[in-house]
């Protein structure tokens, strides 16, 4: 799979807005319709949000270190690297969504949440964006990111907002699906 960059860069832009104004929409519900939990081992939509809250505080300032700290001039093709496409695909939301084990750092279930959830996550989206639009002058095949789960193992930039990205979608999706259930 070849993608234009700046395609990627629209795509994922585009999928992070439509989170902005999920998230803003959330806002109007009550603090008990956020906090429902379907079962005692399920998420509330604010614990969804949480956790991705939790990778937004590894992801965002890894990619903003390594955006700012490249020398690399972009490219117009994206080409996924093999480990980094596995892990962005398998973020994106299946017709029933399977179930992944998270690790006990970004499990916020049980926390006691209000709306600040919903404004961080609000928060880190628009710089997601701001970082979405950094990445144009940065050659997104060169440019290596950290994971948060192994300090050997390192994404392409473009992977990582891929992955990022699509584990937000996973998330919002499951958020949605809670709503359903109320």
């Amino acid at each position: 799979m070849k993608i234009s960059t700046s395609q990627l860069l629209d795509e994922l832009r585009t999928l992070t807005k439509r989170h902005i104004q999920y998230a803003e929409n959330l806002l109007q519900e009550t603090d008990d319709k956020l906090n429902f939990r379907v079962s005692d081992e399920s998420w509330s939509v604010l614990e969804c949000l949480e956790h991705l809250n939790r990778y937004g505080d590894f992801y965002i300032p890894e990619i903003n270190c390594r955006i700012s700290s490249s020398k690399t001039s972009p490219t117009p093709i994206f080409k996924p690297g093999m480990l980094g496409n596995y892990f962005a695909k398998s973020m994106l939301p299946k017709e029933k969504l399977n179930k992944m084990k998270t690790f006990k750092s970004m499990n916020p279930i049980n926390s006691q949440l209000d709306k600040e959830v919903v404004n961080e996550f609000i928060k880190q989206q628009y710089q997601l964006i701001e970082l979405l639009e950094k990445a144009k002058d940065t050659d997104l095949n060169a440019a290596k990111t950290n994971i948060s789960i192994s300090r050997l193992i390192k994404l392409k930039l473009g992977d990582t907002f891929r992955f990022v990205t699509y584990h937000n979608v996973r998330h919002i999706c499951q958020a949605e699906n809670i709503l359903k259930d109320i």
